[in-house]
């Protein structure tokens, strides 16, 4: 009877093991992901502004979010930061990776240089780009002057600002991307390209036919992070332009953290919040078809 109640308890045991293993994972979940999801979720039907009681008030936050201009506004200007800055980013890391790829001199250290912005503090990058991109003293406009072209309002002009922040988004985080693609360049067989050339093809006919379906799923990844990325611009035109000039340069995520920290709009900003966060999910969803389709 002892034997078989020891058994018992053993058994027992064993069955909780794994959920006691995976609970501090499913605690960190519950209580930083699934319960902000809830909480966000449940005040998109309120009005708070931290400090007086939350106040019902329906669907009324999403009605102001179909008629709110300059939240669509800055939906037009984080597009437009993701038209340039996803194929430079796609376009110039997929180069560098494959001239890194190739057997040359001084190969980790190039390597190093290129990732060393993407550990060095956001913060610290824009503020030197901000004097990079500076009217009167940037060195940009200087080099300009040197050979003879006019001063560039790189950050004060409505018409450059965003796409020079995307210019500087996509540096930052160039050697990311060139690490990933680095990595799947080096995972292609070199019997494949061994066997193109006896069979006559040229290095772009190699490229198009081998690497390029080879790496299809690096190609979506950094597809994929690229746009959340872009989708999650705050940093840079927080510091360098506070959403200027004449909301050019405001974009989505920088509009949502003025709502809830500038404007104290809590159950608004959270509405915003959710609705950005499908629009994202929804975007990454039609990429991975479209570059799997093309695959």
């Amino acid at each position: 009877m002892g034997l078989t109640k020891s058994k018992n308890t053993s058994f027992r045991r064993k069955q909780l093991l794994p959920y006691l293993l995976v609970s501090p994972y499913l605690i960190f979940v519950s209580v930083f992901v699934i319960f902000p999801v809830l909480f966000c979720f449940f005040l998109t039907f309120h009005k708070w502004n931290i400090i007086a009681p939350m106040r019902f008030i329906g669907t009324e936050n999403y009605a102001r979010l179909i008629h709110d201009r300059l939240f669509w506004k800055a939906i037009g200007n984080t597009l437009k930061f993701l038209s340039l800055h996803i194929p430079l980013q796609l376009v110039i890391s997929l180069f560098l990776a494959q001239l890194l790829n190739q057997k040359i001199r001084a190969a980790s250290f190039f390597r190093a240089s290129f990732f060393m912005p993407v550990i060095v503090s956001g913060v610290v990058i824009t503020i030197l780009w901000q004097q990079l991109y500076g009217f009167d003293n940037g060195m940009i406009n200087r080099l300009l002057a040197v050979v003879g072209i006019s001063k560039k309002g790189w950050l004060v002009n409505p018409d450059l600002a965003i796409y020079s922040i995307a210019i500087m988004a996509t540096w930052k985080n160039l050697g990311l991307y060139v690490i990933l693609f680095l990595v799947g360049l080096q995972t292609v067989p070199e019997q494949y390209y061994e066997a193109a050339k006896m069979e006559g093809a040229n290095s772009w006919q190699r490229f198009f036919h081998i690497t390029l379906p080879m790496i299809n799923p690096t190609i979506f990844m950094v597809v994929v992070l690229s746009t959340i990325g872009g989708f999650s611009l705050f940093i840079e035109p927080y510091i360098m332009t506070s959403g200027g000039p004449l909301n050019q340069t405001l974009s989505a995520v920088l509009y949502i953290y003025k709502q809830a920290f500038q404007y104290y709009n809590m159950g608004y900003s959270a509405t915003l919040g959710f609705f950005y966060a499908i629009m994202i999910m929804t975007v990454v969803i039609l990429q991975k078809r479209f570059i799997e389709k093309e695959g």
